[in-house]
């Protein structure tokens, strides 16, 4: 059985409209127009036990509206969706137990008390006994490396900090399931790195699968085995991180430095050169017109190479040309 499974999951939201000039603004306060907002438009799939599943899109695609569902915390407007076997808008407290959630922008550990407390009050909500809480969270601190940060009230911590404790802390009470949305936001190079290793170990260790929204294509890269992107509250793509990099990666960066100089007029059928240096050469192809071999074989053949670096795009890029390919 799936951990998720969600068919024709719509969300649909009224809002006021207000109008625009005076008149305009006096009349909506004695007759207001409303105004549907079609957040989340149908959209069905299914996540696996212990998967990594990356949500990605950009912001206003029903990402967050989708994992509020999820959760229990919104109530869908018609659809189905069912996690762990539970349906979670019916089923919020059951849900609860055996699903872990972070909100990047909505913190759930006390402010201005130190995390362990909020770690203490968990195990209390989630009903482990003294003994078993604290050897979770003694292995918890060691393996996201927080025990120094623990008796630190929350809003002397960083941002990289804190996160690793809001991380941790959804996985005090050993769930099935976390769902993670935007966890990396405003973080840094090195604390993204680190909350990405840890979850992935926690995937490995317990089993226990990941729903990731993200902005971060770095996140989606690192995390997911499979992604699906949304859109205007579709889904316009859903396969392996593998397969959809194969399909749209075909465009190809070379860095090349030679031992000697390099003629400045430095040139390569079947590429184009983006930079030239007085040792080095940065040039872009197409690997489905200009096989890799060969750009390769005519660069040696070029001088004595030193150093070569072949990248693809990056995962921001191939979401551009998936959504050029669908038209949203």
């Amino acid at each position: 059985m799936p951990a998720i499974h969600v068919n024709q999951l719509r969300k649909t939201f009224t809002a006021k409209q207000k109008a625009a000039g005076l008149r305009g603004s006096l009349k909506s306060l004695v007759r207001p127009e409303q105004q549907t907002i079609e957040a989340v438009k149908g959209i069905s799939f299914e996540m696996e036990s212990g998967e990594l599943l990356g949500l990605i899109g950009p912001n206003g695609a029903g990402k967050s509206t989708t994992i509020k569902i999820l959760t229990g915390i919104l109530y869908p407007t018609s659809g189905e969706a069912r996690v762990l076997d539970l349906v979670p808008w019916q089923q919020r407290r059951q849900l609860a137990y055996q699903i872990g959630t972070v909100f990047g922008q909505r913190p759930q550990l006390w402010y201005h008390l130190p995390a362990i407390d909020t770690f203490a009050l968990f195990g209390k909500i989630y009903e482990l006994d003294d003994g078993e809480a604290r050897k979770r969270i003694a292995f918890l601190s060691e393996a996201f490396e927080i025990e120094e940060l623990l008796k630190t009230p929350v809003r002397k911590l960083s941002l990289g900090q804190r996160m690793r404790c809001e991380v941790a802390a959804s996985l005090l009470h050993k769930p099935r399931l976390l769902l993670l949305d935007e966890p990396s936001i405003g973080l840094d190079v090195v604390a993204k790195q680190h909350i990405r290793d840890t979850i992935r170990r926690m995937n490995e260790l317990e089993g226990v699968g990941v729903l990731l929204t993200s902005h971060d294509a770095g996140d989606i890269e690192a995390l997911c085995k499979r992604v699906i992107v949304i859109n205007h509250g579709e889904i316009v793509y859903q396969e392996k991180v593998s397969t959809l990099k194969r399909r749209f990666l075909t465009s190809k960066l070379v860095d090349v430095r030679y031992a000697e100089e390099i003629n400045p007029d430095f040139t390569l059928d079947g590429t184009e050169i983006i930079k030239t240096g007085r040792y080095g050469v940065k040039l872009r192809f197409d690997s489905r017109q200009t096989p890799v071999e060969s750009v390769i074989s005519r660069l040696a053949e070029a001088g004595s190479l030193v150093d070569i670096t072949i990248s693809d795009p990056t995962l921001e890029e191939v979401i551009r040309k998936i959504y050029e390919e669908s038209g949203t």
